[in-house]
């Protein structure tokens, strides 16, 4: 028997997703979380067998062994759990050391793991310690569920947390307008909805700041040669799309942009909408055309609004995101904001 075989669910899997949307759905049928700041988790055990999973399917656990730790260290023997890994700073997240986590040299990531040690907030059930596959259940079932399993094996002082929920509107709007400044935004989930394997049916976010995860599908150089602009992409219908530009970066972003994209210069880059010509607004670049790239990097750009299905103006750089799949990087993220 393989590892995860006698589970009724056994990686990868794809989790489910959400939707961004411009107000927090009101009614019965929601139930409120904060949103982590994180990399998303699927964690599947079986005896002493422990997976972290990605959002995009790629293996975690050998850059999170005090998270591996803590689920081996549970009562329950077998189960799979959804949830966020994140990293606190002071009063909210640290993304960057979140990042800086993930490390090609294992004595890097033992070092790290103690002196940003990561936590992870757990927000489903999937399948619990007697093997009953909970994702057929609705939420409601299944939060019960998940705060009863967490009451019986989480402890004190273990990096595993409970996120929390609420079906009171008025605290999911404290939350978007900054009551804590951990988080982001909020995300809704429908009460009567099973978990939705890859759908965005059942679940929307709120964020205090419109944001997408975009592929870069090229860059453009500026007079000394250098990466001036990364080019974004997102999918519709199969082809990726160019949808806008980051503009200005700092020189640590231009050498990390250049780290990361010279290696992997290919056409086409974009297969659908491409780029016109050299950007007015970049006096430095040169007039050459854009370079094209492998579809297979996501950064996370901040926007303020669209037309024609891109972005109006600039977009910003917020991260780049090695835990993102390009093929999640879709249109339906692009909001016209009112």
């Amino acid at each position: 028997m393989g590892r995860f075989d006698d589970l009724p669910l056994k990686p990868p899997i794809e989790p489910m997703a959400s939707r961004q949307v411009l107000q927090i759905p009101r009614g019965d049928q929601w139930l409120y979380e904060p949103k982590w700041d994180g990399f998303r988790c699927i964690a599947f055990r079986s005896d002493d067998d422990v997976e972290l999973e990605s959002k995009s399917g790629q293996s975690l656990t050998r850059y999170f062994p005090e998270i591996v730790t803590a689920l081996r260290a549970l009562g329950a023997r077998r189960f799979v759990i959804d949830g966020e890994i994140f990293v606190e700073s002071g009063p909210g997240f640290d993304f960057d050391a979140l990042l800086q986590r993930i490390h090609p040299a294992q004595s890097r990531v033992m070092k790290l793991s103690q002196q940003t040690p990561a936590r992870f907030a757990v927000f489903d059930v999937l399948v619990d310690e007697k093997k009953k596959p909970w994702y057929e259940r609705p939420l409601s079932e299944r939060r019960a569920a998940l705060e009863s399993f967490a009451e019986r094996y989480f402890a004190n002082g273990s990096p595993l947390v409970v996120s929390p929920a609420t079906q009171n509107v008025a605290v999911a709007q404290k939350w978007l307008d900054g009551d804590t400044a951990r988080l982001d935004g909020v995300i809704a989930k429908r009460l009567d909805a099973p978990y939705g394997f890859g759908g965005r049916d059942a679940v929307v976010k709120v964020k205090r700041r419109y944001t997408a995860d975009c592929v870069v599908g090229g860059f453009r150089r500026s007079g000394d040669g250098a990466v001036a602009s990364l080019l974004l992409g997102l999918y519709d219908d199969g082809n990726l799309d160019h949808v806008g530009f980051v503009g200005s970066m700092s020189a640590a972003e231009r050498r990390r942009a250049s780290e990361v994209l010279e290696p992997i210069v290919a056409p086409p880059g974009f297969t659908g909408v491409t780029p016109g010509g050299p950007s007015r607004w970049r006096k430095g670049e040169t007039e050459s055309e854009w370079v094209p790239t492998k579809p297979i990097v996501v950064v996370e750009v901040s926007f303020d609004h669209v037309t024609a299905r891109r972005f109006r103006h600039s977009a910003r750089l917020l991260r780049w995101r090695p835990d993102k799949s390009p093929r999640d990087c879709t249109i339906d993220q692009l909001l016209e904001p009112s």
